[in-house]
Parts: structure tokens; sequence; C-alpha cells
């Protein structure tokens, strides 16, 4: 029987990455593979599934084993380990977050993001390697650093959206925030290459020029790391006076997330730097019309099925919200679009498809 090992620096629940990781696992294992999951740490209750990175030369032993390495930040061992092993080697790429959007923010993250992308050449030149990608955007990265497109494809992560069939909104969520006003929605931790001063910007003059009753709802995980960030953030939110219209979640349950879509009327992204960008496809399967920056993955991923600018113009977003909020054919059109494109590309089903296609073709 084929080993398959797949290797993450790190797994953590809930996060983008290593829910592509656990997709994957639990893919193999339904088609009856010998995989195994392996990290340098982890934060999870699946500790079983899970073994230290220090084991992965006892379970590929043979040629025809398959080791997958996810790669997202740079990580020497999984470095030395790939370019050492004999096996078939893939490698699925996140992308790195440039080291420039965290400078006189955190140290750490400067530094990490440095050894990414310095180490991103090195792993594009690993012999014999397939290399998969969340998205066309990633995979054009690989390919200007000398990755063949014959070993290159795109393959969408694999995602949690599918746990929405199965919990119930938070009905607090949906007291609190069904009401008359407008609610525009932005998922994504709070990071700097996330864009959220554009967000508030674009929202601020919505709320001051169309329609006073709106509010701007930002969910996502807050780091004591990034607190230089987070705390302008709140200083412009308050210098603009939106401190009753801009809610800041941290991060949320699966039945909260849930419920901040059922009550958005439009989701709006004004990232900077997106690898494939996960919310918006849980945008799509929600039917919540969509409002993105086009930056780096993001028109890869929302296609035709989003109001999608070159520029992160706060007056064009502020028009393109009140087109939505004030015209429901419209609304109703895009949230249709948006669910059409998750049903044809992004579904697991889908997803589990295309992986499970290159798996057998490389057996």
């Amino acid at each position: 029987m084929v080993n398959i090992a797949l290797l993450t620096p790190c797994f953590l629940e809930g996060d983008a990455v290593s829910n592509d990781v656990m997709g994957m696992y639990n893919c193999l294992k339904k088609y009856g593979y010998n995989a195994q999951l392996f990290a340098n740490s982890w934060e999870s209750s699946k500790i079983d599934y899970i073994k230290h990175v220090n084991q992965v030369n006892s379970f590929i032993i043979k040629k025809k084993d398959i080791l997958i390495y996810h790669y997202s930040v740079g990580w020497d061992i999984a470095l030395e380990i790939i370019n050492d092993i004999n096996c078939i080697k893939i490698v699925k790429y996140h992308n790195v977050t440039p080291p420039e959007f965290f400078q006189g923010i955190n140290a750490d993250y400067v530094t990490v993001c440095q050894a990414g992308r310095k180490q991103l050449k090195l792993i594009a030149d690993v012999p014999g390697a397939l290399y998969l990608s969340d998205s066309e955007y990633n995979a054009d990265e690989l390919h200007s650093m000398g990755v063949s497109q014959e070993n290159s494809l795109v393959i969408p992560p694999f995602h949690h959206i599918d746990d929405f069939q199965y919990v119930d909104a938070d009905t607090n969520v949906l007291d609190k925030y069904i009401d008359e006003k407008v609610n525009i929605l932005m998922v994504g931790r709070l990071a700097p290459n996330k864009g959220h001063s554009a967000l508030i910007d674009a929202f601020d003059v919505y709320h001051k020029d169309y329609n006073k009753n709106s509010r701007l709802i930002i969910v996502g995980k807050q780091d004591e790391r990034l607190n230089i960030y987070t705390t302008c953030l709140y200083e412009k939110v308050k210098s603009l006076g939106l401190q009753e219209s801009v809610v800041f979640t941290g991060g949320v349950s699966t039945a909260s997330l849930k419920a901040y879509y059922l009550v958005a009327n439009a989701f709006m992204i004004t990232s900077e730097h997106e690898g494939f960008c996960v919310p918006l496809v849980e945008s799509m399967a929600m039917k919540v019309p969509i409002i993105a920056y086009g930056s780096t993955a993001i028109p890869y991923t929302v296609g035709k099925a989003g109001l999608v600018w070159e520029q992160p113009d706060p007056y064009f977003m502020a028009g393109s919200i009140d087109c939505i909020a004030s015209k429901e054919s419209i609304s109703a059109t895009l949230g249709e679009m948006g669910w059409q494109r998750y049903q044809k590309i992004f579904t697991n089903e889908q997803i589990e498809s295309k992986f499970m296609k290159v798996i057998k073709s490389i057996e």
C-alpha cells in the first residue's frame, strides 16, 4: 500500500491551510490510502491524527510513497526533507504574505515572511516535484520562478463551508443584527495585508453619503502580536465618528459565522494580498453579493460572480454597496451568480474530484 504523508509546519483548527490539509487527509482516508499528518506543532483535538515531523522518514519508506508539503511559510526542516527524501513529491502552494506588510508592526512576522519568500525560490526548484496551487495567481508566481506548466495544476483548497449545513445559526447574532440597518460584512483576521483601512474608508463614504442606517461588521481573530495594527483601526473608526456603526467581533464560532453571513446585505473586501481567500467562497455559498478590490488572487476566486474593482476606491465601493442595497434584483442576481460559481468550482466534492485525479495519475 502507498503511504501518503501530509506535511505542514503547524496545524490549527479553523485555519485555512489546516482545513486544506485536513480535507486532503479525510479524502485520502475515504479512498483507502494510508495517510498521515505531520507537523512541528499543533493545537487540535485531533491529536491522534498528527505526528511530529521528525517521524516522516520512518513513514515514507518506498519510492512510490507520496509526500505532500503544504507551503505557506519558510520551514528549514521541511526544505531539507523534501530535497532528501526518495519518494513522489507534491508541493501545495498557499502563497506567502510579503514581509513589507508587517514592517513597523511586528518584527517576528517580518522575519518569518522574509524567510518564506526567500525559501520559495528553493521550493520552486525541487527536482521532479508536482506543484498544486490554490489559485491561478499562485500558479503564475511559481511559473515566474521556473516551475513548468506541465508540472503545475490549480486545485482550490478544501474548506469547512459544508459545516454551515449542519449547524443552526447563532440566534443571538440574528436577533442583534436583523433590523432596519444595511449590514456590510468582511471576514478575515485582523492583519495588515487585509486592507481594513480602505474597507473602513469605503464604508465611511457609504454611511455618510448614502445611508446613515448602515453597519460594517468585521469578523476576524485579533492577534496580540499585531496590536499596533489593530489599535490603528480602532483609532481610525473613532476619528471618523463611526464607533456606533463599525463592529469588530473577534474570532467567532461556526454558528455565529453562519449568522453573520445570513444578516449581511453584502460582503466587501479590500485586501491587498490573498493567495485564495476562503471568505469569498463562503459568501458565494451563502448567496451574499460580493464587492471586492481585485488584488492578487481575488479576481481569480470571484470570477464574474461579484463587483470587482481594479482599485480600492472608496467612492466606487460605496456606490457598489448602494447599488446592491437599494436594488433587490441586482442583489439577487449577484447572489445567484456566486452560488452557481460555488457549485461549479468550489464545493468540496469538486475539489475532491480534482485532487483524487492527481493522486491516481501519479500512483
